[in-house]
């Protein structure tokens, strides 16, 4: 399968494998305390949940995370390549770096997440961008978390599904410098170079592939600076400043026939599709520690611009696009610990203002059979200024009645609301394309949140929590109104979300964690196609069902063997929605929702790799249904992968990669309606790549 694709590839194979092959029949390094890779949940401390450290222990929530160490071990290509490795979290590739996330969700390309760095929000929330991830440089991150389901209460809207935070990495003290390069299979090519010293850090990436589809070219260039301080007096600030400039040839989800995906997977039906993206972000934390409070001040701004001829819309809608938006916000923190009861206080408010704009032309699209060869630019749809801003208060409680209990109580206030002006004058172009007149749009929302985790032993805990959440609708849902009869009166989408969860671990070697959830959404916002008239509407879906298991489990297998298991099995069904008259979904399993997310990962290192490692990862996608009749079904995919590093010495290292050993044909997308039949974004083939890295310090 895809045999004809491997040729270019045949030198960093050879290289990968060369550098596997010597870790066959080594004796065992001697015994360690604990392994790198080896984490144990109840020792674990995560951050996103009070933007402070905290013991997991005491944490009622599914908190999952992947830390800095492993993320330079894995050097991951795509946002995907390392989320999956947190159980129930699980992100595809849409082309690039492009990406849908699916936490407790369908892989879905709507606002039910909020994307973090440092605990600042990348966007605004009426700017969302379902490809949040390639705006940060994860691949040189200090690690990254995840909170399963609705945020605590000090996140509100977009935090329903999930909670996304990548940490920036903190500055050195002393000099050092990392240089990673790397080549790999059609045309991919990417150094990262890392240097800091006396409290300043800088991060480069720069990336390119040729892409395995046909003109599915990549390009990406980021940034991150850091500056850290802190004086005798107990005050730390920490300045961040990133920047990523993207410029991609979109295919990812450009679907094709099942005879295409059988046949001949490297088509593009889409080759003139594109998206250039621009993200810049500066913020400085201030913090000022006295005895048992904390004062916390972050200001940031941010500022992004996409222009895009989306490939997704061109058989029904085909359109060009820029938008863009400015943010100047803060997040104001106070905490405060009483001795009493063990009990902290923390007190905050978010503020947010974010102008923007939204242009859009209608396109005049020619084809050669099922192949978009060109374009020219039609009637304006959407010229519009549209000015977010919200502001949101909130307080957080934890505190201990007994020894092994901790209670966490939450409330949070968000009031937001949007001012939106029509720049156009007269009629809208067609139907397809309605404008709201100039208006104003107001919400406000109270969060509760609640939850428990109680201490068995000190290898044995439970944890339990209530979280109420909201998502306000974004400004293309509100003001982009397109063939609905109005889409400004949209309704939030609510959450109410319970979870069960269980840690523990077993002496040095085992560690495990169960949760299982439910979770009801209400007022869902999704887009409903009538493929009879081949029209497209944005409308609220009544309510959703959301129910899982989410499992977790790390173990030592031996002194320089390790594995670790992430696995979910989850259903996502509709409670009631009936999209038009005589149609009705109650009961029926939402699309696009996979019933089984699992990834296991086997890791040996042995003494001769001098600090290396080998890797063999297995990656499971559950079926799933095409359509919201349910009557087509993709059936899931495994794929198998190899990663091998060998240390030279202190400063110099080798490193492989074979991506889908089996060169297995899998779909990272699949759809089915009546008109077009089913549809299939293939994934990339057996694919390998090599690097080197040179470390001084």
């Amino acid at each position: 399968m895809y045999g004809k694709l491997l040729g270019k590839q045949l030198l960093a194979a050879s290289l990968c494998l060369a550098m596997a092959i010597p870790a066959f029949g080594e004796e065992p390094a001697a015994k360690q305390a604990k392994k790198d890779g080896d984490p144990l949940v109840l020792e674990d401390v995560v951050v996103t949940g009070t933007r402070e450290k905290e013991a997991k222990a005491e944490t009622p929530l599914a908190v999952g995370g992947v830390k800095e160490k492993e993320i330079q071990e894995t050097r991951p290509q795509h946002p995907s390549e390392i989320m999956g490795r947190i159980p129930g979290v699980y992100v595809n590739v849409t082309g690039g770096e492009g990406h849908m996330t699916s936490i407790r969700q369908p892989m879905t390309t709507s606002p039910v997440y909020l994307f973090l760095e440092d605990g600042i929000p990348t966007r605004s929330t009426g700017f969302f961008n379902h490809n949040a991830l390639y705006e940060v440089n994860i691949p040189q991150s200090g690690g990254l978390e995840v909170i399963k389901g609705p945020g605590t209460a000090l996140y509100g809207s977009d935090a329903i599904g999930g909670t996304v935070n990548v940490l920036t990495r903190p500055a050195p003290v002393s000099p050092e410098l990392d240089v990673s390069l790397e080549m790999g299979g059609f045309g991919f090519q990417r150094a990262l170079v890392s240097a800091g010293g006396n409290g300043l850090r800088a991060d480069v990436n720069a990336t390119h592939t040729d892409g395995w589809r046909d003109m599915t070219k990549f390009d990406r260039q980021s940034g991150t600076f850091r500056w850290d301080v802190e004086s005798e007096s107990g005050s730390r600030l920490k300045t961040v400043v990133t920047h990523s400039n993207i410029d991609q040839q979109t295919a990812g989800t450009s679907a094709i026939s099942l005879a295409d995906y059988r046949d001949n997977p490297t088509v593009n039906y889409t080759p003139i599709s594109y998206r250039k993206v621009r993200a810049t972000r500066l913020s400085s934390a201030y913090e000022k520690e006295s005895g048992d409070s904390l004062v916390s001040v972050t200001p940031y701004v941010r500022s992004n611009s996409m222009d895009i001829l989306p490939n997704w819309s061109l058989g029904y809608d085909p359109q060009r696009y820029t938008t863009a938006n400015n943010s100047y916000g803060a997040l104001a923190k106070y905490r405060v610990d009483f001795e009493p009861l063990r009990t902290r206080v923390i007190v905050g408010a978010d503020f947010d203002y974010s102008p923007g704009r939204y242009d859009e032309d209608k396109l005049k699209t020619a084809k050669t059979g099922n192949i978009y060869t060109a374009y020219t630019l039609g009637a304006k749809t959407y010229d519009y200024n549209v000015t977010y801003q919200g502001v949101s208060p909130y307080v957080h409680t934890e505190l201990s009645p007994t020894e092994n209990l901790r209670l966490n109580l939450g409330l949070r206030y968000d009031n937001m609301g949007y001012s939106y002006n029509d720049n156009l004058t007269g009629a809208a172009v067609d139907n397809k394309h309605l404008r709201p007149a100039s208006t104003n749009v107001n919400f406000t929302h109270l969060s509760p949140k609640a939850g428990l985790a109680y201490s068995f032993t000190e290898s044995l805990n439970v944890f339990a929590s209530y979280r109420h959440a909201f998502r306000a609708p974004s400004e293309g849902q509100l003001f982009r109104q397109g063939q609905a009869v109005s889409t400004v009166d949209l309704m939030p989408v609510k959450v109410d979300s319970y979870d069960l969860g269980l840690r523990g671990e077993l002496g040095e070697s085992l560690g495990w964690e169960v949760t299982a959830y439910t979770m009801t959404k209400k007022d869902d916002i999704v887009s409903y196609t009538n493929t009879v008239n081949n029209t497209r509407e944005t409308m609220n879906a009544g309510e959703t069902l959301h129910r899982g298991i989410e499992t977790g489990v790390t173990k030592r297998l031996t002194e320089t063997v390790g594995m670790e298991l992430a696995y979910s099995y989850a259903k996502h069904t509709y409670g009631s929605w009936s999209p038009k008259t005589g149609l009705n979904y109650d009961g029926k399993e939402m699309a696009s929702a996979p019933s089984e997310i699992g990834n296991l990962r086997v890791n040996w290192r042995p003494a001769i790799l001098g600090g290396g490692r080998v890797e063999a990862e297995w990656e499971r996608l559950g079926s799933y249904w095409m359509d919201d009749d349910n009557t087509h079904i993709y059936p899931g995919h495994s794929l198998f992968h190899l990663r091998a590093s060998y240390r030279a010495g202190e400063k110099l290292e080798f490193f492989g990669r074979v991506a889908n050993i089996t060169d297995e044909r899998y779909s990272m997308l699949t759809s089915y309606t009546a008109a077009s039949g089913e549809q299939y974004a293939p994934g990339m083939p057996r694919t390998f790549s090599a690097g080197l890295e040179y470390h001084f310090k």
